[in-house]
């Protein structure tokens, strides 16, 4: 694997390093949402579970042949506790194909 920079990024010009991960500015992102509702949606099949989305509260992005998230996410479990969880999902929008990574949780 190797990773490709922007002349101007490698000379302190403030470019964007593809491969790096960089906060998401937008949590309330149809397609970071779209992301984090698909996240729990797989966990949910995965682990026959019932979590309910609620939002997503953090994010972070990475640039590959598509995107990563990496996500905390809200959800509600059985009782109506809210509890927050950490997916990973690869979206390569052009393909429509979206894989969840790993989704830990719940955590602190």
């Amino acid at each position: 694997m190797f990773f490709l920079c922007k002349p101007s990024s490698a000379f302190g010009g403030g470019g964007v390093i593809v491969g790096g991960w960089k906060p998401i500015p937008d949590l309330t992102n149809p397609t970071v949402v779209s992301v984090g509702r698909f996240a729990v949606d797989e966990y949910n099949k995965e682990a026959r579970t019932s979590l309910k989305f609620k939002k997503v509260v953090k994010g972070d992005q990475q640039v590959v042949e598509g995107m990563n998230y990496n996500l905390t996410i809200k959800a509600v479990v059985q009782g109506g506790a809210k509890k927050s969880y950490v997916a990973v999902v690869w979206d390569i929008p052009w393909e429509r194909f979206r894989k969840l990574m790993s989704f830990k949780g719940p955590v602190v």
